[in-house]
């Protein structure tokens, strides 16, 4: 039996739908975590979590390279590892490093570490002339640099860090007074969640209007394999949460062709020749722009999106990947028995409009019952919410599968938004 190392994980969709696919492809795990208490024991149903379900947990120090390296030879000496993978974004570049270091299949660590800095995609980009915005990269902490980075790149503009994600202090500036108010709060933010120390630089982008989309895609040998075209809803308090997705994406042939060319271009300028990748763009009027890549499967659901619409299982095609297989799961599957899989599939978020403790969710109930609903979570009463401001503050999401092609986004938007929230205030102490 081949035997995969899982480095760290997501304890949202994907902390299931990875594991979920290691163990269905007969496959066995050993988990690396230096907090086993930071994941749930159980799912919601009471059954053991999927990321407890392999042949061990194993506690080390994973935010230092070397001791995750030591601790996976140790691992390797006991049960040979046939590959690595990750879902977590920090831990992406230390998952490729040990690969490498075992002889094991995966892109390049140094390829992996520029895609997932975003000062560092850029610069990689710029040396291939691949469009994009005007953007500068300055410490965070030096206000003289910073305004003069702001004034180079103009406003509006897109204020960002380079090494976070799910939208985390990512805002949109329209005057030097909201740079200096999220530079601030970025400097008060030093470690990320999991703990590791944060580069103190600052990201400044041209801001990018247009709609939102990502190109998933697969990649062995060098060649890119591209499944399709997701777009995105945005929202929230900072206009950059994602508050929804469809797949396939509802453009025409035209800019779905534009907007894969620039996926695949930049997917090489940054030198990823292995596993799979998310890549996220802007199309604006000047054309497709890219806004990062991501050099693992999408979250927020999106690879169930393209599961029950193609068939394809991405988070079961990054296992295959990473075990140095060719991917048996990349061609679209017959449903069978006469079945004709939906034509569209979206998720829609519900995000907060107001920070303090939930006290119901009204109609949450009824929405589990329509028949295009494929799936539905929803925080329980209790829950502690704040104002949406970035992709970790969700109340819950649905799910929804249309025989349309474009169907399921507003059937999805119309299910939610019968929904209404109650808040109550935080309790003190």
């Amino acid at each position: 039996m081949a035997h995969l190392l899982l480095v760290e994980s997501w304890v949202g969709a994907m902390g299931t739908l990875l594991p979920r696919a290691i163990t269905e492809l007969g496959v066995e795990f050993t988990f690396l975590t230096r907090r086993p208490e930071h994941y749930p024991q159980s799912t919601p149903e009471g059954s053991p979590h999927p990321l407890h379900l392999g042949r061990a947990v194993v506690t080390a120090e994973t935010n230092d390279p070397a001791a995750a390296l030591q601790a996976a030879r140790r691992i390797h000496t006991g049960a040979p590892i046939d590959g690595v993978l990750t879902s977590c974004d920090y831990y992406l570049p230390t998952a490729a490093r040990i690969a490498a270091e075992l002889g094991l299949a995966g892109p390049p660590p140094d390829a992996v570490e520029t895609a997932c800095n975003k000062a560092r995609t850029r610069a990689a980009l710029d040396r291939y002339d691949i469009p994009g915005p005007r953007h500068v990269t300055t410490p965070v902490d030096d206000v003289t640099l910073l305004r003069a980075a702001a004034d180079g790149v103009g406003f509006p503009l897109v204020i960002k860090p380079t090494d976070l994600c799910a939208g985390m202090f990512v805002r949109r500036a329209d005057d030097w007074e909201t740079v200096e108010a999220a530079a601030g709060d970025l400097r008060r933010f030093e470690v990320n969640a999991r703990g590791q120390r944060r580069d103190p630089v600052v990201l400044l982008e041209e801001f990018l209007d247009g709609p939102e989309f990502s190109v998933e895609s697969w990649i062995r040998d060098g060649e890119v394999h591209t499944v399709g075209l997701t777009d995105k809803s945005l929202g929230g308090t900072s206009g950059f949460v994602e508050t929804g997705h469809m797949f396939p994406a509802a453009v025409d042939d035209r800019d779905r062709a534009r907007l894969v060319t620039a996926a695949e271009t930049a997917i090489h300028a940054v030198g990823l020749d292995h596993g799979v990748v998310h890549t996220e763009l802007r199309l604006t009027a000047s054309g497709p722009r890219i806004i990062e890549i991501n050099p693992r499967p999408a979250g927020n659901q999106i690879t169930e999106l393209i599961r029950h619409v193609t068939g394809v299982d991405l988070p079961r095609v990054a296992v295959e990947l990473a075990l140095g297989r060719e991917p048996t799961s990349s061609a679209v599957p017959d449903p069978g028995q006469g079945k004709r899989r939906p034509l569209s599939a979206a998720v829609s978020m519900l995000v907060p409009t107001e920070a303090g403790v939930l006290t119901d969710l009204h109609g949450a109930g009824a929405i589990e019952d329509h028949p295009d609903v494929v799936a539905s979570t929803f925080k329980a009463p209790g829950h502690r919410t704040t104002v949406g401001a970035d992709n970790n503050s969700y109340l819950g999401s649905l799910m929804t599968v249309s025989s349309e092609r474009a169907g399921a986004r507003p059937l999805a938007e119309t299910l939610l938004s019968s929904i209404s929230v109650t808040y109550g205030a935080e309790p003190t102490s």
